[in-house]
C-alpha cells in the first residue's frame, strides 16, 4: 500500500509540482522584465539633465564567486548637487576609477540613469 501511494504521487504529484515551479518561475522572470522596462520608458520620458554637482562617496557591490564561480563587481558613485540633493548612480569600472570623492563638476543625467560627469579643471 506504501510503495502504491508513493508509486502514484511520482506519477501524477510531480508533474503538477513542476508546472507549478515553472510558472512561477517564469512569473519572477517576466515581472523583473516588467519592471527593467518600465525604468527604462521612465528615464526615456524625463529629459536630460545637467547640474553643478560634487562626489560624496563611491562604492563596490561584490556578489557571487562561490566555488570555482567568479566574483563580479559592480561599481557605485553618490553625487550631491547644489540643493544637497544626493543621487547614486552605477556607473563602469573604468569610470569609477578616473573619479575621487569630492570632485567637482558637471553631472548629466536622465532620471536614474547616469550619462557623464565631467570635472572641473583645477
Amino acid at each position: 500500500m506504501v510503495f502504491s501511494f508513493f508509486d502514484n504521487f511520482i506519477f501524477t504529484g510531480m508533474p503538477i509540482i513542476m508546472v507549478v515551479f515553472f510558472i512561477i518561475f517564469t512569473g519572477v522572470i517576466v515581472f523583473s522584465l516588467g519592471k527593467a522596462a518600465r525604468e527604462h520608458f521612465r528615464n526615456n520620458a524625463m529629459e536630460e539633465v545637467t547640474v553643478p554637482a560634487r562626489i560624496i562617496t563611491k562604492r563596490t557591490h561584490v556578489w557571487g564567486g562561490h566555488g570555482d564561480a567568479g566574483a563580479s563587481t559592480s561599481y557605485y558613485v553618490t553625487f550631491e548637487d547644489e540643493q544637497g540633493e544626493r543621487i547614486e548612480f552605477s556607473v563602469g569600472s573604468k569610470l569609477y576609477g578616473m573619479y575621487a570623492e569630492g570632485d567637482k563638476g558637471m553631472l548629466a543625467h536622465q532620471g536614474t540613469r547616469f550619462i557623464h560627469f565631467e570635472r572641473d579643471r583645477f
